[in-house]
């Protein structure tokens, strides 16, 4: 090889450069794909505002915040090479660090560009993530109740606060990084070297270099004292030794030295600016070892001996006024401040008539177990294998012949796992792309063998239900992206109903509603087959001009996409409403900042046993809430609406100011939606975890815990696991009131103890005045009345209840006995407890049946077929009022044919298909070997042909 070959210039690979490119386009194709799609899903549902504004704040902030840590960390180095000695000169005589300076005399702006770019945009990627803080804080809304010590609003710390200190924490950061910057190159460039820092040698040349760094100390020190005057402000939102918020060695030693320590910050300051100009670095080392050594006498030992020899030994006293304060800011942050409290004498005897004055509210307490049911739900109305219902159905309401009904309701949906085709691209985007209608049971009847009483259900629906579109988009079990929609003049693929088509086949259907993004076009296709990694969308021949993309189609992802500045319930529901089915949110405005509120994790407080926290965000603290947002997605289109409910609610106007016109007014709400609105699950748990200490306004009873209210384990469901009773949506009569109303019921138990101490209800009809009112009834402290875990060890124990059970529990039976949820409800002068119980055979295709109710009151307790049958055996024969059952134990009247505005066909078609999910079921029982069942099914199977034959004749 020549030696001109060896000084040639190597020449890099083409295909480096290629695979460079290729992967750089990939990554800016992946990121403009992302974009594009879901700016299209916003604007698919009018919310592009909300995803236009965020965008243009992330943007501006990754630039802004960027571009300061860019400048701050650049011009730091460029100023140190300014500095640079005029003599060139090399500390310790490295032959590398000669190299270095070198390269940096040739280079020095490129070198210096390229790490300040890449810390600029790590800083910039930082910003980025503080978006919807600076937005809230753009548009803060005064709350109007400021914290007792600094006499600030409420908005300071939930809006301000957070934004400054992020400010002041970024630019602390920034200089730091730019002094260390610029300190590699004073030493690079021989401007600093040990002799020189120990004042030997050559200190002329590093004088520059040791005044850059004095300033950039000093300001650096200036920015952590205003870090500390904030945290001082920050005394109000952290944890103290017994609870959220300022106490009293917060107020009289923390606060104060905040202020402390900032003055001294203030001086070391000044000490470095004085070292920058006569460079004498024993003033400002001394300054910061009375700042380091002050930080750990008074931040951290005089707060410490305070609290241990001073507030510890006397703590009930000298924590008694900010106890108060803080039970005040509590009670006002989780909107339990009016709360009723009454003492309740109730009696425990029973007595012939003592239920006559709960005349109207016994027809309506709700029989049917909405956890219990689902598996009789999908055997009654699944229709298909592919079709499912949830784990836990949900309550509602329902306005039939004038009398409004609790009700038991659920949507029919697809469950793409028990497709029996197969699991194709074209079966799970453009076949199996919806469920299909609502069913809805009456929650305080059963049928003659234990169902529940459907007044509506079958494919097509049928019952008392408005007319409506029955099919189901958009669901809680439609995690997966589909492909809809064709042009008029091709055949249809997606599946509608098992046997509607001729001769009772499956029908088809094509989407004809205006949901989701039209993708017609070839660069939005090709957008969207980047985002998924799906070619099928460039290639299936289904995709067509008029195909629309669904995605993002479970009701709660929806919401929280389109509003991320709420909070979510856990438990979503559907109705009718005006025609169509939509899903109910309700969603929250929270804050973890409001001053000298208790902090809880929100996770925890919602979770039971029907809420599991997997659910929702673990960790979540959550010191302030307000449900200031019903939300509706309508179940055909996915188009989401959110209505204002809280009108005074500050953080929910600060976010209408961001986002305008995101929020529909309140006045106008839909009515027949209006009654279907309820009083929200997540936010009535959250707000009895909090009363548990906070129903008291006495500060010396909250110190001494000695009426603390505890929820009780769920008897029932929660086993082992120990998990706390859900509440209970119930129709009940409040003592003293003159009409029943549905509430949202929970009951407290004493800490640590079983008896029933508290019972506690929130009218929860949302067209009702008394909306929102949340009464409570202490029981005497003289008088034991059984919690519900007695009560179910009571009941389960009982010889009455044993004997009717028996021939479910013992060895070898072939059912076995399922208890239901056990309900409280204020009636008779005391508390009842209802209980139903079910039984389920063992063999394949069983389903729980309604057999036996259970009720106490007092030590009394009755077991019958009918909740009529067991109140008379608790009140001596005579409960004094009706629960209107028949037989049956249904409140209609024997006989009585429900009205159907369904033709006659139609309700022909739904029995027969309930006929055909019948003699399937027999088909698995025989195959399985069990003839009892078998032959049951086939009798029900039979059955439903002849009213499908009688419907048929009377149309």
């Amino acid at each position: 090889m020549t030696t001109e070959e060896l000084d040639a210039p190597t020449r890099r690979s083409p295909l480096l450069w290629t695979v460079l490119v290729v992967g750089a386009l990939v990554i800016l194709a992946i990121i403009a794909s992302r974009v594009a799609t879901d700016y299209l899903w916003f604007r698919s549902i009018d919310f592009q505002t909300v995803f236009t504004t965020r965008l243009a704040a992330q943007i501006g902030l990754l630039f802004g915040f960027g571009i300061v840590m860019f400048a701050i960390v650049f011009f730091s180095m460029v100023i140190a090479y300014r500095l640079r000695p005029k003599v060139r000169r090399a500390n310790l005589d490295s032959e590398f660090l000669v190299q270095m300076r070198d390269v940096l005399d040739h280079r020095s702006r490129l070198l210096m560009a390229i790490p300040a770019s890449v810390i600029g945009l790590l800083g910039g990627l930082t910003a980025l993530g503080q978006a919807d803080v600076f937005l809230a804080w753009t548009s803060a809304t005064p709350f109007g109740e400021s914290d007792p010590y600094f006499g600030l609003d409420a908005a300071f710390y939930v809006f301000t606060l957070p934004w400054l200190q992020f400010i002041c924490g970024y630019l602390l950061f920034a200089l730091i990084v730019g002094g260390i910057a610029a300190l590699c190159v004073h030493f690079l460039t021989g401007a600093l070297n040990a002799s020189a820092l120990r004042g030997k040698g050559n200190t002329s040349a590093s004088v520059p270099a040791q005044r850059q760094l004095s300033i950039m100390l000093g300001v650096i020190i200036l920015l952590f004292g205003f870090n500390v005057v904030l945290d001082r402000f920050g005394l109000n939102i952290t944890q103290s030794t017994l609870f959220t918020g300022m106490g009293y060695t917060d107020m009289e030693t923390r606060a104060p030295v905040a202020a402390i320590i900032a003055a001294i910050c203030v001086i070391c300051a000044l000490a470095c600016f004085y070292n920058a100009w006569r460079v004498r670095w024993s003033v400002p080392a001394a300054s910061i070892a009375l700042l380091v050594v002050s930080m750990l006498l008074l931040s951290s030992l005089y707060p410490w001996l305070i609290q241990s020899f001073r507030v510890t030994p006397d703590e009930q006293d000298k924590e008694l006024p900010y106890i108060a304060n803080n039970i005040a800011a509590t009670r006002y942050a989780y909107a339990i401040d009016g709360i009723e409290i009454e003492d309740y004498e109730a009696t425990t005897t029973a007595t012939a008539g003592q239920l006559r004055a709960d005349a109207e509210a016994l027809p309506a307490i709700r029989l049917i177990d909405p956890a219990v049911v689902p598996r009789t739900f999908e055997q009654l109305q699944q229709v298909r294998g592919y079709y499912t219902f949830p784990s836990t159905l949900d309550v509602d309401r329902y306005v039939i012949d004038g009398q409004a009904t609790d009700a038991v309701v659920a949507v029919r949906e697809l469950d793409l796992n028990s497709v029996e085709s197969g699991d194709t691209w074209n079966n799970r985007r453009t076949v199996y792309t919806h469920g299909y209608g609502m069913v809805a049971a009456y929650g305080n009847q059963r049928g003659a063998n234990g169902e529940p009483v459907f007044f509506s259900g079958g494919i097509p629906t049928v019952g008392r239900l408005e007319e409506h579109e029955p099919r189901i988009y958009f669901g809680e079990r439609s995690d997966y992206y589909v492909v809809v929609g064709a042009p008029d003049d091709r055949a249809p693929v997606e599946l509608d109903t098992p046997s509607g088509g001729e001769g009772r086949s499956e029908s088809l259907y094509t989407y004809q509603g205006d949901g989701g993004v039209p993708i017609g076009n070839l660069l939005t296709r090709a957008a969207f087959a980047i985002r998924f990694g799906d070619i099928n969308l460039m290639l299936s021949e289904r995709v067509n001009e008029d195909s629309r993309m669904l995605h993002d189609r479970v009701p709660v992802q929806r919401v929280q996409e389109a509003a991320p500045w709420l909070t979510v319930d856990s438990d979503p529901y559907p109705t009718v409403v005006n025609g169509r089915i939509v899903w109910i949110i309700d969603a929250y405005t929270t804050s973890d900042s409001y001053p000298n509120a208790q902090r809880v994790d929100w996770s925890q407080a919602i979770s039971d046993s029907r809420t599991s926290t997997d659910r929702t965000l673990m960790g979540q603290q959550v010191n302030y809430v307000r449900n200031s947002v019903k939300a509706v997605v309508d179940a055909y289109d996915g188009s989401v609406k959110l209505y204002e409910w809280d009108e005074q609610d500050p953080i929910l106007q600060t976010w209408s100011k961001v986002f305008p016109g995101m929020v529909t007014p309140k006045s106008e709400i839909p009515e027949q939606l209006l009654e279907h609105l309820r009083y929200p699950q997540d936010l009535f748990k959250a707000q009895r975890e909090i009363l548990g200490r906070y129903h008291t306004e006495n500060a010396n009873t909250w110190y001494h815990q000695t009426d603390i209210w505890q929820v009780p384990n769920d008897p029932v469901n929660g086993g082992q696991d120990r998990l706390k009773e859900p509440p209970y949506f119930l129709t009940i009569r409040w003592p003293r009131d003159t009409t029943p109303h549905f509430a949202n019921t929970t009951v407290f138990v004493p800490k640590d103890r079983e008896n029933l101490s508290v019972y506690m209800g929130v009218n929860s009809d949302a067209t009702s005045d008394d909306y929102g009112r949340m009464r409570a009834l202490k029981l005497s402290d003289a008088k034991q009345i059984a919690g519900p875990g007695q009560t179910f060890n009571f009941i389960s124990t009982n010889p009455l209840v044993a004997e009717r059970l028996l021939p479910f529990n013992r060895d070898g039976a072939s059912a076995t006995a399922i208890y239901g949820n056990l309900l409280t409800l204020p009636m008779g002068g005391g508390l009842l407890y209802v209980q139903p119980i079910y039984t389920q055979t063992k063999t394949s295709g069983s389903y729980p049946a309604l057999r036996f109710i259970v009720v106490r009151f007092g030590d009394q307790l009755g077991i019958d077929d009918s909740l009529q049958g067991a109140l008379d055996q608790v009140f001596e024969g005579d409960a004094g009022a009706t629960t209107g059952e028949n037989e049956q134990g249904s409140v209609s009247p024997p006989g009585e044919e429900e009205p159907s505005d369904k033709t006659a066909e139609e309700r022909a078609r739904a029995f027969l298909d309930e006929a055909e999910a019948l003699f399937a079921g027999a088909d698995e029982a025989l195959k399985e070997g069990d003839l009892g069942a078998y032959q049951a099914k086939v009798d029900a199977a039979e059955e439903k042909v002849t009213e499908a034959a009688k419907a048929l004749a009377e149309g």
